[in-house]
């Protein structure tokens, strides 16, 4: 019974000098959900910048095979829907709409390009961003990136085009 006691007694000292000399340890306090204050800030919105470069020529109509495009006043909902599945499966690795990424975005390019500038930018890049001064200007605004060849159609090429219109 004695050697009970013992360890007893020394379980409860070392207990005690365990809890009561350690300054160190951290303490937890508990948030009750009546004392937790949330700030709520009005959401703010913002406008999205859009940076390209400053060259705007509508009349380059870059090097390649497209020598002349005629857009209807209507867009085609058709082809748009389709170019943008194209943007999406081939293109959105490097473009995004709205922001740049690690090539141009095309929001607004017809603003700034040709559509036959667009057209053999997306059908002979190389070509290209070796000979058309504004697609050596990207080049290397975009730190070099080199714009993949992805080897569409014409005709796919053209409803990326038309998806454009829509940005």
């Amino acid at each position: 019974m004695k050697l009970q006691n013992v360890f007893l007694i020394m379980l409860t000292v070392l207990f005690i000098n365990c809890v009561g000399k350690d300054k160190t340890a951290p303490s937890y306090k508990l948030a009750t959900p009546e004392k937790e204050v949330v700030k709520k800030e009005p959401v703010k919105e913002t406008e999205i910048k859009v940076e390209q470069t400053e060259t705007i020529d509508l009349n380059n109509k870059g090097i390649g095979p497209i020598k002349a495009v005629e857009l209807a006043a209507a867009i085609d909902q058709t082809m748009v829907a389709a170019g943008k599945q194209i943007f999406k499966s081939k293109c959105s690795s490097c473009h995004r709409v709205n922001r740049k990424f690690i090539g141009p975005n095309p929001t607004g390019i017809l603003k700034r390009r040709s559509p036959e500038w667009v057209l053999n930018m997306i059908l002979n890049p190389q070509e290209m961003v070796k000979k058309d001064p504004i697609a050596k200007e990207l080049f290397l605004k975009f730190n070099g990136s080199p714009m993949a060849n992805q080897n569409l159609t014409k005709e796919d090429a053209r409803a990326v085009l038309e998806y454009f219109r829509t940005l």
